[in-house]
């Protein structure tokens, strides 16, 4: 699966996660990052258990992360694992059918937290907004 940046993140909803976030954004982050790691991994575990009660928790904390920086993409596919995982369990039955959505998971998760990370990482060159000293904007 692979996606532009640009689709990857809302950036509207991340620039929102971080005006609201202020001081703690990075640290914020670094959270999803732990969080989101384990998720992954307990997802991954769960399938190959074929267990689908275990896949609803974390998939359920990523959806939710995910979306609070912006990451629709990512929040979409945890909540399809989710709600399958769920139905999965209401129905006492093993979650084969989800195996497709986890195989995604993985390289889009990563690809997500590296546009979020280098966003958020001060070092990075900003490309300009236009004008500024010594800077023509560009004509339309």
């Amino acid at each position: 699966m692979s996606f532009e940046g640009s689709t990857l993140v809302d950036w509207a909803v991340f620039g929102q996660a971080r005006n609201e976030l202020g001081a703690g954004f990075v640290r914020i982050l670094g959270y999803f990052r732990e969080d989101g790691v384990k998720s992954v991994a307990a997802i991954e575990a769960a399938m190959r258990n074929l267990s689908a009660a275990a896949m609803v928790i974390p998939a359920h904390t990523l959806k939710g992360e995910a979306r609070q920086f912006g990451a629709e993409p990512l929040g979409t596919l945890a909540e399809q694992i989710e709600t399958i995982a769920r139905d999965c369990v209401e129905m006492q039955d093993t979650p084969e059918q989800v195996i497709e959505h986890i195989v995604k998971l993985r390289p889009l998760f990563e690809q997500t937290l590296s546009l979020l990370e280098r966003e958020a990482n001060p070092l990075v060159a900003r490309k300009p907004q236009g004008g500024g000293f010594g800077r023509r904007v560009a004509s339309m």
